[in-house]
């Protein structure tokens, strides 16, 4: 599913037809009419009886109106929240919960990139109504999911199960294969990177990626441009004009000689902010989920992905990375090099706090 009037669309229609339970969590909740409306659907289905669970990051939600919050708690909505800031130590407020998870009566999913915020809503027509992607999920990895989500509210709440809980039998819908790999902040490597590692090592064809964040370590940056050196086509869409945080894409700017001279494409998305978070790989692999291509998605935040083996849905996926790059201007080398000393010196200076962003 592409941008919000569609993801919106279905996930509220599943929310409305829910008969069981509902668990959501994500990093971005804030204001406006798509924000009322997710409330009041997920408080009309708990006033039905249903158990219902919202699970809010601390940061990210934290300009959610109050008044939305207590509709649902007065609803019966479990409302946690993921590591408050007020009450934490400062290595813990670093770690922040960014995975965006639906699960609707433990048999249908949704993941993906978009928050519950006014910026999703439209159809990238213009600067207002940002790009992205998400993914409308059957079968067995529904149950990565309901784990992904299980994994967050052990930390914010005593009761994980209850009377409600059931573990369904679920049957495959379709071929594809499908993996949710969950990433956590750790010590050495995690899950996260080591995907991607082999993603990138793996590709013998092209390999592309569209990130709303792309300000990666030198190792992930030498992986991009040895693949491009093995002959692999590498391609990178990033958001252009508009982006909601300058200092990450100045970070990743600091890399730019060194991927375009080892041949990488880059492209800035030009209509609106790009938001989407998706890999693809050999027209065969396809990476979806909440996980930018930066250090705070790799070291420090709660992430999930789901790694996906099918051709026709990376078809999918590589048709719509298609139209964006048709909307998007591609970075050309010897222009970049002659880029203005301003420009340079803005790139250096975030260079101190590359490894937060």
């Amino acid at each position: 599913m592409r941008n919000g009037d569609e993801i919106f669309a279905a996930m509220l229609d599943r929310i409305r037809s829910a008969e069981h339970t509902l668990d959501m969590m994500t990093f971005v909740y804030w204001k406006g009419d798509i924000a009322r409306e997710f409330a009041m659907a997920l408080a009309e289905r708990a006033e039905a009886g249903l158990r219902v669970r919202l699970l809010l990051d601390g940061f990210g939600s934290r300009l959610i109106d109050e008044e939305l919050l207590e509709a649902m708690r007065r609803a019966g909505v479990q409302v946690a929240w993921f590591r408050k800031p007020l009450y934490l130590s400062p290595l813990k407020q670093n770690h922040r919960c960014h995975r965006k998870v639906l699960v609707v009566d433990e048999q249908v999913a949704f993941t993906g990139g978009v928050g519950i915020a006014e910026e999703w809503c439209g159809d990238a027509r213009n600067e207002n109504e940002w790009r992205d992607t998400h993914v409308e999920v059957r079968g067995p990895a529904v149950d990565g999911l309901a784990a992904a989500f299980a994994q967050n509210w052990a930390e914010c709440h005593d009761e994980l199960f209850d009377e409600r809980d059931r573990f369904v039998e679920h049957r495959p819908h379709g071929d594809a294969v499908v993996q949710v790999v969950r990433g956590s902040a750790s010590f050495g490597w995690q899950d996260m990177q080591t995907l991607i590692r082999v993603m990138l090592q793996s590709a013998e064809e092209r390999f592309r990626l569209t990130t709303a964040y792309f300000s990666p370590d030198a190792y992930f940056v030498e992986l991009l441009c040895a693949a491009a050196r093995r002959g692999v086509e590498v391609e990178i869409v990033l958001p252009g004009p508009h982006t909601d945080k300058r200092v990450c894409q100045l970070a990743g700017q600091h890399f730019y000689t060194d991927l375009t001279d080892s041949g990488v494409k880059i492209y800035h998305y030009q209509p609106t902010m790009m938001h989407t978070k998706v890999i693809t790989v050999d027209r065969t692999a396809a990476l979806i989920g909440s996980t930018n291509f930066n250090r705070r998605s790799f070291d420090h935040d709660e992430e999930v992905m789901l790694a996906v083996l099918d051709r026709e849905f990376t078809a999918t996926l590589d048709a719509q990375f298609e139209e964006d790059r048709e909307a998007s201007e591609l970075i050309r080398a010897d222009r970049w090099k002659r880029r203005s000393l301003v420009q340079r010196a803005r790139e250096a200076a975030v260079v101190p706090i590359r490894r937060f962003l």
